[in-house]
């Protein structure tokens, strides 16, 4: 059993320069240079898709309240579909907003 593990360990030990050697050829699959910028890419996707789903949920909404048929339940569920929906945006909106406003003390 130990003959393997020294066998393992010296085929690592000299594979290693190539490794090193590799990765001057291994390019890069994101386009980000930075973690920052990663991060900022899927807050961005994350952003334009709440913004997306915002509406929807307001037309959800609107659809409830129009097929309600008097009804106070549905009403009231295609009432706090849009109540929701403004939250939610308003939120999103001051998360956006509160990130600038740190970017712009930082400095960055």
């Amino acid at each position: 059993m130990s003959k393997q593990i020294l066998g393992i360990l010296s085929t690592v030990l000299l594979l290693c320069p190539f490794a090193v050697s590799a990765q001057i050829w291994i390019e890069n699959p994101l386009k980000y240079d930075t973690i920052a910028e990663l991060i900022e890419s899927i807050a961005n996707i994350l952003f334009w898709t709440a913004a997306a789903i915002a509406p929807l949920m307001v037309l959800i909404g609107a659809f409830f309240i129009m097929t309600s048929a008097g009804e106070p339940a549905k009403t009231k569920k295609g009432k706090d579909f849009i109540l929701y929906a403004a939250i939610g945006f308003g939120v999103l909106l001051m998360a956006r907003g509160i990130i600038a406003a740190v970017r712009f003390i930082l400095g960055d």
